[in-house]
């Protein structure tokens, strides 16, 4: 090292400047204002339980399983059971991905323990 002093600071602190707020000494040349970005919350992906149309679970198993598992009403449930029946499947509701995998699980358990081929699937929306 030589024996000349070393500036450390940086070249604004050779030229005097302390720095560059506004009242505080400085010349206001060069202020950036900086801005605090807000996060964003992404929304949760949503799933569709869909109930598939076979030829051998009784309608009244759909309709319960509808109010049980989705808390239809009755009449809710026949409309849901009817469309499913006619078009081959049929919308329960729309959840988030959690949700919806609990309820199939549900469903499907159901199903299996009164021995009916119901089918539950979920998919994305």
């Amino acid at each position: 090292m030589s024996g000349q002093a070393r500036n450390l600071e940086g070249p604004r602190a050779a030229g005097g400047a302390k720095n560059n707020r506004p009242g505080e000494g400085g010349t206001g040349a060069g202020t950036a204002v900086i801005t605090r970005a807000k996060p964003r919350t992404k929304r949760p992906n949503v799933y569709r339980v869909l109930l598939l149309n076979d030829d051998y679970t009784p309608m009244e198993f759909v309709v319960h399983v509808l109010e049980k598992f989705f808390s239809k009403s009755h009449d809710e449930a026949v409309q849901i059971m009817m469309h499913v029946h006619q078009h081959g499947v049929g919308e329960c509701g729309v959840f988030t991905y959690e949700v919806a995998e609990t309820k199939v699980t549900q469903v499907m358990d159901l199903a299996r323990r009164n021995q009916h081929p119901l089918q539950c699937v979920m998919e994305k929306k």
